[in-house]
């Protein structure tokens, strides 16, 4: 599909403009394009379209329930520029543990189904602790077994782990710390600050920033930014989500991550190329490779 055709179709939809294409491809590190589909209205063949009109060749499709992995699990299969990371998500988690104890069990039983299906499945994620929308209680400890039973699973299958931390940084690190951190761990939407940076640091993991690192409030993690080595750093919409400035509160697409790449080189005084090619090779560091012609 032409560059014009995809922004007369982003235009009619009434979505952010396409931005100047980047300086060399990267990929969006962690988006949910079924997500996009049923809120914003934008199919996967159109988000896929204009994220490579704007030189986002690549991403990551992560499922936060069970029919949300299916569909990564799919598109991913269908899609050479697209990959999966299946999981359920820890507010997720702790409403099916309300539901029944079977449900949970069963759900992670489907995600271990899925981790193992092929080689377009790079990650485990996103799971991990949410003390924000999941209420102090019972809730809380189911998170805590699920993100340990996740954890386990990544190490099964040889995958990395995308991690969801809101407001649960102390008990990230507890549940890591107790079960041993994967080969690859990944903190999705990177939300705390330098101290807190350094100490998943120690462990190798990537730091993942979102459109949240151009936000006037976000002091904290642009420190975080500021001190993590360039090849531990990542970028991400978690689309439709958290898009960046000067568009914050609008919807997102994986192509709208070129603002927050550009922020990002902006801010390790980087020229435009040099951080794509950064961003761009340690996306497939930290899923285990590359991607593309070459995968099933």
């Amino acid at each position: 599909m032409r560059r014009s055709q995809v922004a007369d179709q982003l235009a009619a939809i009434g979505l952010p403009a396409l931005p100047d294409p980047l300086a060399a491809p990267i990929a969006d590190s962690h988006t949910h394009l079924d997500t996009v589909c049923e809120m914003v209205g934008v199919d996967p063949e159109l988000s896929l379209a204009a994220a490579a009109a704007t030189g986002v060749t690549r991403l990551v499709e992560v499922g936060c329930d069970v029919a949300g992995s299916r569909f990564a699990e799919h598109l991913a299969s269908r899609y050479r520029q697209v990959v999966a990371a299946v999981a359920i998500h820890p507010d997720e988690a702790a409403e099916l543990a309300a539901r029944s104890p079977e449900a949970l069990t069963d759900a992670i039983e489907e995600i271990d189904r899925l981790a193992g299906s092929g080689s377009h499945v790079r990650a485990v994620g996103e799971t991990g602790i949410d003390h924000h929308n999941t209420p102090e209680g019972p809730g809380w400890a189911v998170q805590r077994d699920s993100f340990a039973a996740h954890i386990a699973l990544a190490k099964k299958h040889g995958l990395t782990l995308a991690v969801h931390d809101r407001q649960g940084h102390r008990d990230i690190l507890d549940v890591l710390d107790a079960e041993g951190w994967p080969d690859r761990v990944i903190m999705h939407c990177f939300s705390a600050g330098a101290d807190h940076a350094r100490r998943c640091l120690e462990h190798g993991a990537w730091l993942s920033f979102s459109g949240t690192v151009t936000f006037k409030s976000a002091r904290p993690q642009r420190e975080a930014l500021a001190i993590t080595p360039h090849d531990r750093i990542l970028v991400e919409t978690d689309a439709p989500f958290l898009t960046a400035e000067p568009l914050r509160g609008r919807r997102n697409g994986p192509y709208l991550v070129a603002h927050t790449a550009r922020f990002i080189g902006d801010r390790l005084g980087l020229d435009e190329l040099d951080c794509c090619r950064m961003l761009d090779r340690n996306t497939s560091a930290a899923y285990g490779g590359e991607w593309g012609a070459d995968h099933d």
